[in-house]
């Protein structure tokens, strides 16, 4: 089983805790992506970014600094959003971080697809921004199918943790063979199913935690999530999407 997420928008800087084991995929498409950048005006770049001046300030430093194989950060450790932050990986104990290393896929503007472990620099890139790159008008074609392809090439199991942002870069590729189910976290009210997006996030870190903590190998086991007041809905679920609801 594979798990993908979604990347957060907040990023640090943490070499200390543990050594980044591997270097990305698709690297060299990152190179890119940042030359490109690199040719942006500030103003260019803030309207791409849909950011404030300090947040734009920030990331067009970092751009002119930018070192992708320097002073890097393992994945999971370099975001700091709230689903990290319920995922708490700094605290995982070692067969927890084995886990994560093998089963957790981070989707990416910047990098494509994210190994747990990988070393990653600060960076500002969201998938749906419009940047032209290789011909291509947007980040959905540049990457294209080979995240997907990335993904499944050895295992065809997926549980989608990521946002609609993230998930579409996979589900326009899926092929019958691949089994992909995604997690709906909510709560019933006017008789359907209601999604809060901070409480979902919350959510989604937790579901990473607990699929590692109780080494979860495939997708039916996922039923089993208990926390946060998450239950198992089966009336509400189908085969493709697993809904979860606070009582």
């Amino acid at each position: 089983m594979q798990i993908i997420i979604s990347p957060a928008k907040k990023m640090r800087i943490d070499n200390d805790d543990l050594v980044s084991a591997a270097e990305p995929r698709f690297l060299k498409d990152t190179e890119i992506l940042l030359a490109e950048l690199r040719k942006m005006q500030y103003d260019d770049l803030k309207k791409l970014w849909q950011c404030n001046d300090e947040i734009a300030a920030l990331n067009y430093k970092r751009l002119q600094t930018m070192r992708l194989r320097a002073n890097l950060t393992p994945a999971v450790l370099a975001y700091d959003g709230i689903q990290y932050q319920y995922m708490a990986p700094r605290v995982f104990e070692n067969a927890q971080l084995d886990y994560v290393a093998e089963h957790l896929n981070i989707l990416s503007g910047f990098y494509g697809i994210l190994k747990a472990m990988d070393g990653v620099v600060p960076y500002r890139l969201e998938m749906q921004a419009k940047l032209p790159a290789a011909g291509c008008k947007n980040l959905y074609d540049f990457w294209g199918s080979r995240l997907y392809f990335e993904l499944t090439q050895n295992d065809k199991s997926i549980l989608n943790l990521a946002s609609k942002e993230y998930s579409k870069v996979i589900e326009k590729y899926l092929t019958p063979e691949v089994e992909y189910v995604s997690c709906i976290f909510g709560i019933w009210q006017d008789g359907k199913v209601k999604v809060k997006a901070t409480e979902a996030k919350m959510a989604r870190g937790e579901m990473v935690r607990w699929c590692a903590e109780h080494n979860i190998l495939h997708i039916e086991d996922t039923k089993k999530f208990d926390r946060l007041g998450y239950k198992y809905q089966k009336e509400q679920s189908t085969a493709k999407e697993f809904v979860f609801l606070k009582n």
